[in-house]
């Protein structure tokens, strides 16, 4: 994972809104659509677009479109390369 990746993803997760949308994907068994983040975060929904779009540029959730909906899950592929380049400072 290149620099440049760590550091988008580290600005991506330095937003606690984001934060909360990453945990709250998480632990709706994988997936959730925007609907129920707007509900949870009490967010407008153009701000809620807003921080998926941060966290999918990111690459740290995967937008799955399904006709008129679209559902998040985490990108574990990426989350496991962002902390494995942290345990490289393991000593």
């Amino acid at each position: 994972m290149s620099n440049s990746e760590i550091e988008k993803i580290s600005k991506a997760l330095g937003d606690p809104y984001r934060l909360q949308i990453m945990e709250a994907v998480k632990n709706k068994a994988g997936q959730m659509q925007c609907s129920a983040i707007v509900d949870m975060l009490h967010l407008a929904q153009p701000t809620i677009s807003h921080h998926i779009k941060q966290l999918v540029d990111a690459e740290l959730i995967i937008a799955q479109k399904e006709g008129r909906t679209t559902s998040y899950e985490i990108n574990q592929a990426v989350m496991d390369q962002y902390i494995g380049f942290f345990d490289t400072y393991k000593e």
